[in-house]
């Protein structure tokens, strides 16, 4: 017996993808249009509002819905968004595009999409980089990623012509629309689906969680992000390298759907849990796994926000459950994985360590400690920090 899915956000999964003529007659129309050009995060937010993965969204974000999300949490209806999805160009090139335009968007040279211009505003960084991220400051990454992007926002629907050149270039095999998720997840016969956020390699701590939720739902949806992140953060292909190479050993295959998730990294915490267990949600999952600092950077936010800001919604306005995870590490008392609800005993007994370790153990040639992450992930990580100073 089928059992329905959770519905998308909003109720409504998007697909702004065009096919057949229309597609054909749009890519003819793009060379003679104003050409813009897609940041990195443009191109992944391209990518999610075509496939649905922002569902409602279906292009970027006019006026009274960005107003509404800086301030309010929420777009201009009401429903549950807590992070900009916007379109930035120089005041330069505005100038030359009149509202009710349609404008060419491309990546190097090549039309991807077409933006029909229902808006375009003027915003306050300083305004967005304040709610938004709750600091002004550039040494946090997105704050500085706003400030240099343009002046003027273009706001309308996108009609896509083609994904941008990552989506079949880049871990297309684990590049699953929510379409294509929640087929899988059908044909697998799971109603409760819990989805995990990482954009680091998968250590016993995370393990510990994503089984612990794997008790409770029927299946989980492992998503890492490999849209942009910081430099120093580990690359996708090292990530995903290390999945893969402790799923097959430690993970039931009948309980475990590894994906990747296209979105860019905005490092903006506690809405950037929200915006994850939305997106998660439009791909079918029933369950998200919300740990400690999620989507954190440096000391901006507090350990636990990330959970506190789901108090700011009632469950039916979310629509996808959260698991709290508090910090979860192994202790030699204990003789396992536990967290700070379970252990009794102080730090000196918890095997923890900074990134500054975990790169110094690789770089001699040493395997982390098995309480720490398996060797197989050790054996991945090192090779790559090896090569990194070689």
């Amino acid at each position: 017996m089928a059992f329905p899915l959770i519905q998308p956000h909003g109720g409504t999964l998007i697909n702004r993808l065009l096919t057949g003529v229309a597609r054909d007659s749009a890519r003819d129309c793009a060379p003679t249009l104003v050409q813009v050009p897609l940041t990195d995060t443009n191109l992944a937010d391209l990518e999610m509002i075509a496939t649905g993965a922002l569902s409602p969204l279906t292009g970027f974000m006019g006026e009274a819905d960005y107003k509404s999300v800086v301030h309010n949490l929420r777009l201009a209806n009401g429903l549950p968004w807590t992070i900009p999805v916007t379109l930035a160009v120089s005041a330069d090139l505005a100038a030359q595009i009149k509202i009710g335009d349609q404008v060419a968007l491309v990546e190097n040279g090549n039309a991807l999409a077409l933006l029909n211009v229902a808006e375009k505003y003027r915003y306050d960084r300083e305004a967005e980089a304040q709610h938004v991220y709750r600091t002004t400051e550039t040494a946090h990454p997105g704050v500085a990623r706003l400030y240099k992007q343009g002046e003027v926002l273009l706001a309308g629907d996108i009609d896509v012509i083609d994904l941008p050149a990552r989506a079949s270039t880049e871990f297309a095999d684990l590049r699953y629309t929510p379409t294509e998720s929640r087929r899988i997840f059908a044909e697998r016969g799971w109603r409760r689906i819990v989805g995990f956020q990482t954009r680091n390699p998968i250590h016993r701590a995370h393990e510990y969680i994503q089984k612990s939720a794997l008790e409770i739902v029927d299946g989980l949806l492992l998503h890492p992000l490999v849209g942009e992140t910081k430099a120093d953060d580990i690359p996708a292909d090292i990530r995903i390298e290390s999945y893969k190479a402790i799923l097959d050993v430690y993970y039931p295959q009948t309980r475990v759907l590894l994906g990747v998730f296209p979105a860019a990294m905005r490092y903006a915490g506690p809405r950037e849990a929200i915006f994850h267990a939305i997106a998660r949600k439009n791909y079918g999952c029933s369950h998200f796994i919300v740990g400690r600092d999620h989507a954190g950077v440096g000391k901006y936010y507090g350990t636990y926000d990330a959970h506190y800001i789901f108090d700011e919604f009632t469950p039916e306005e979310i629509g996808i459950t959260p698991l709290f995870f508090e910090h979860t590490f192994y202790c030699k008392q204990c003789g396992g994985v536990v967290s700070l609800k379970t252990c009794p005993h102080d730090s000196s007994h918890h095997v923890t360590l900074s990134g500054t370790q975990v790169r110094e153990i690789l770089a001699r040639g040493d395997l982390l400690p098995t309480e720490f992450t398996r060797p197989e992930v050790s054996r991945v990580l090192m090779r790559a920090v090896r090569e990194r100073i070689s």
